[in-house]
């Protein structure tokens, strides 16, 4: 080619490279730009608190806004939130779900990997319409300002600023942070700052902690900072944290935007008094939004709450409250709180950031109108979280967001924990008793979810690998076949009966074992004999017959709150070793309270969690139940048992509780697998089938390798759908005395 021809060749194809650039960069931009306003001081504004209204910045205009969200973790089944392996593909096929279900926020609790600011961004470029907002959460130090009872304290003032400073940095795309166990690392480059709703600062405060800063900081002055400052009336604490939210004011103004503030805050915390409160730790001090102030910012300014219905318990006897009515005419003390708190923040926003039931088999807390702390399937998840939904709606609120986006494995409750051995393993099983890892309206299940459906039919099972699966070797009269198999979640069994399965007619137990000691006779068993004892019996039949008891000398929530907390009376025949005695699977719900502690005695409370429901775990079939346990159709029967309701400490280490007690702490055992004796019952004789004398020792044992790795299954509860719905029949509230 002639040099006059090559020199044409390149001008044309650099004029190419110009144009099409130019073009990228133009939809690049486009498609990234965010309606704002800029303020007289030159800052962007695209949301505002102004009266009692949250406003966006939309069509040229101040319009209200409701902030339908969900609250998002950090974590995924098989690991802790410090580890932060949620994938940037995790994350954009969840903003698509997450925008279907009709929500419009986001909140995170803390500072997230890079990878969760990058796929926003990229997620709010491609979709149409309004984009997905994020509220961002600023963990402050939690665990020492709960050790050193002192916020002002200079090692715990620094590290919630560098908390702070960090936080914005990624947010807008800004720094890089170094690994530091625990914390999330990396480059940030994506800036999500035009996406951001507002700024949510802290954790949940811990009275004690907030009373001892009070009394050690009592002459401190009102901080007085550029954007923020504390009220003559605010107190020492209040005052540090009018100083964090001007720090995250200083911070956010370097890079030209503002936003709305607020900082965390719970019920036990609110500024009312709770007379019927029994707990004087509950209603000990008060955190006050309403003593913080914005002096220059004008984004504003809100309150925030997190409001569960059940927690604390003064939703169940403070007669203050229990004298409103709800919709359907019943009296509703959530509601009646939402008001009054609602009257006390006059003149500013408020939401209610945190609120929800779990779909779990554990209870910790009951609550009023059945909103328990648990206990619920994913129906009734999804029907409770919509009634508090429109309730805090209703009430004048600013947003509402619930109690959260996924199912946390790691997750602990309290009336659990003590049985959750060892501790660190919690994020490689799901433990359905434990309440706190099931409120996700995206549901995290184990590895057999979508394989095996409990409906009766053993197709499923036999299409399950050989290596999958184990048949045990049972002789006993009227029972064919056992088929067992685990996963992260539950034991697996199947029975194939000689005739059609009816519980009007029979009732078929199954003795379970899995370490020397327990039960060689029962009492539901009469004739019985065994030469080793069973830990736990299951019992199928009518409903109010299906459930799985515990052996009484076994049975560590006795034995917790019994005999070494004194708050259950416990039987001395019950403590021997073959009692025969098989007691309710049970959970402490609310322990024994008598003064000084509490204002007057209230009882120690306890629900039973062994109830076996008949039903199917098919999420297409319209009779799906989420807590369904079996199923039987002719001569099948199916199970599937919760690990923890056979004695399980941990069932990825093979760990059972231990029947040695002293009085101090559990300890566990190594197992070396299950054993498990099949019985039928006749209905009419209360006399077992058959033969009433049997080896349990030379039964076969099921067996399996421990794991150290985790298989589950994504997939939307039903409670999604009912809070879709919801959601997209939420509007924003009438926009009626604001400033223009």
């Amino acid at each position: 080619m002639e040099p006059t021809k090559k020199r044409r060749w390149r001008w044309m194809s650099l004029t190419i490279m110009v144009v099409v650039g130019a073009s990228a960069f133009w939809w690049f931009w486009a498609a990234d730009r965010v309606e704002s306003m800029e303020t007289t001081s030159g800052a962007q504004l695209k949301f505002r608190a102004n009266g009692e209204l949250f406003e966006v910045y939309q069509n040229q205009k101040w319009q209200p806004f409701f902030a339908k969200g969900v609250n998002l973790g950090a974590s995924l089944p098989g690991h802790y939130p410090g580890e932060l392996p949620i994938t940037r593909e995790d994350y954009m096929r969840w903003f698509a779900m997450i925008d279907e279900m009709g929500a419009n926020v986001i909140r995170v609790y803390t500072i997230h990997s890079p990878v969760f600011y990058e796929a926003l961004v990229d997620y709010n470029r491609r979709k149409e319409g309004d984009p997905l907002y994020l509220m961002q959460g600023i963990w402050s130090p939690e665990e020492l300002l709960i050790e050193k009872k002192d916020a002002y304290l200079p090692e715990i003032r620094e590290e919630f600023r560098q908390e702070i400073k960090d936080a914005v940095g990624a947010v807008y795309g800004d720094i890089t942070l170094p690994e530091k166990p625990g914390k999330a690392s990396g480059t940030y480059r994506a800036n999500a700052g035009k996406y951001l709703i507002g700024w949510h600062t802290g954790t949940e405060w811990d009275p004690v902690m907030v009373q001892n800063t009070n009394r050690l900081h009592q002459k401190v002055a009102p901080y007085q900072g550029k954007y923020f400052h504390a009220t003559p009336n605010a107190t020492a604490f209040e005052t540090w944290l009018a100083e964090m939210v001007d720090t995250v004011a200083m911070e956010e103004s370097k890079y030209g935007w503002q936003h709305p503030m607020t900082f965390t805050n719970w019920v036990t915390t609110d500024p009312l008094s709770h007379p019927g409160e029994p707990i004087h730790h509950e209603d000990l001090v008060s955190v006050d939004p309403t003593h913080i102030e914005p002096t220059q910012w004008e984004a504003g300014y809100f309150a925030s709450y997190h409001v569960y219905p059940y927690y604390p318990d003064f939703f169940r006897y403070d007669t203050t409250l229990q004298q409103l009515k709800n919709d359907a005419g019943q009296i509703d003390t959530y509601k009646a709180y939402l008001r009054q708190l609602k009257q006390y923040h006059k003149n500013m926003p408020i939401m209610v950031t945190e609120f929800g039931v779990p779909a779990s088999v554990g209870v910790a807390h009951l609550g009023n109108l059945g909103r328990n702390q648990g206990g619920h399937s994913e129906k009734q998840q999804g029907e409770i979280d919509v009634e508090l939904l429109q309730e805090i709606h209703q009430e004048g609120y600013a947003g509402a967001i619930v109690f959260v986006w996924q199912d946390e494995w790691f997750k602990k409750t309290w009336n659990t924990m003590r049985f959750e051995l060892p501790e660190d393993r919690r994020s490689l099983w799901i433990n359905v008793l434990t309440n706190e890892s099931l409120f996700g309206v995206l549901g995290m299940y184990p590895n057999k979810e979508g394989v095996l459906t409990i409906d009766g039919s053993r197709t499923d099972w036999d299409q399950l690998v050989p290596e999958e699966k184990q048949r045990l070797d049972v002789q006993v009269p009227g029972v064919d076949e056992i088929w067992m198999t685990h996963d992260e979640g539950y034991v697996y069994f199947l029975a194939q009966l000689k005739e059609e399965f009816d519980p009007a007619k029979q009732q078929l137990y199954m003795g379970v074992d899995t370490l020397p000691g327990g039960n060689k006779h029962a009492a539901q068993l009469p004739g019985l004999t065994l030469d080793e004892g069973l830990e736990t019996l299951i019992a199928l039949g009518k409903a109010d017959e299906s459930q799985i008891q515990i052996a009484a000398n076994y049975d560590f929530h006795a034995r917790l709150y019994g005999k070494r907390y004194g708050m259950l009376a416990v039987k001395e025949e019950e403590q021997k070793d073959n009692s025969g005695i098989f007691k309710p699977w049970k959970l402490a719900v609310s322990l024994e309270m008598e003064p000084p502690d509490s204002k007057k005695y209230y009882p120690f409370e306890e629900v039973e969690v062994g109830k076996l429901i008949r039903g199917t775990t098919d999420p297409q079939d319209p009779h799906y139940d989420s807590q369904t346990a079996w199923q039987a159709k002719g001569k099948v029967v199916e199970l599937r048992v919760p690990w923890m309701l056979l004695g399980f400490t941990d069932p990825s280490s093979l760990s059972v509780m231990s029947y040695e007690d002293d009085g101090k702490s559990f300890t566990t055992k190594t197992t070396k697998g299950i054993r498990i004796l099949p019985l039928l019952v006749d209905t009419a004789t209360k006399q077992i089938v058959g033969q009433k004398t049997y080896a349990v020792t030379k039964l076969p044992m099921y067996t399996w390798q421990g794991w150290e790795q985790v298989g589950y299954h994504e997939r939307k509860k039903q409670s999604y759908s009912i809070l879709k719905k919801a959601f997209h029949e939420i509007e924003a509230p009438v926009k009626i005395g604001t400033q223009p």
